[in-house]
């Protein structure tokens, strides 16, 4: 599979689940917005976080891994192919899913780890 590293640092942030959606979450190329009965949950690059604003619940220096390509969903297996070899060598991950493919957050401290466990996986990375 190929895969590719993005440029921005991304954050996660948790709000509660009545909380209105903050405008600021829109505001760059990916992001990812989820509620449910228990929160609010906002991924994307530290960058559009306000810098006035203080977040009590808020995962800073992810660095996010994509999975090139659209991936059909008659397809199985996928995530678990990054995500398993990922966890035996204990590096934690934040999986979004979308329409067309995966994106694995790995923090930034462990991602060059990442990249030698996904490669000796068989993975290919582009644009390093």
């Amino acid at each position: 599979m190929k895969l590719k590293i993005l440029d921005s640092n991304f954050a996660v942030v948790k709000f509660p689940p009545t909380e209105t959606l903050p405008l600021w979450a829109l505001n760059s190329e990916l992001f990812s917005i989820t509620r449910t009965d228990e929160e609010l949950s906002i991924v994307c690059p530290s960058e559009s976080i306000p810098m006035n604003e203080a977040f009590k619940d808020v995962e800073n220096d992810w660095k996010c891994i994509k999975v090139e390509g659209v991936l059909d969903f008659s397809l199985t297996g996928i995530l678990s192919s990054l995500a398993n070899p990922l966890a035996e060598n204990n590096i934690s991950i934040f999986a979004i899913s979308t329409f067309n493919t995966d994106y694995l957050l790995v923090k930034s401290h462990s991602i060059e780890n990442a990249v030698v466990v996904l490669e000796n996986e068989g993975h290919i990375f582009g644009d390093i």
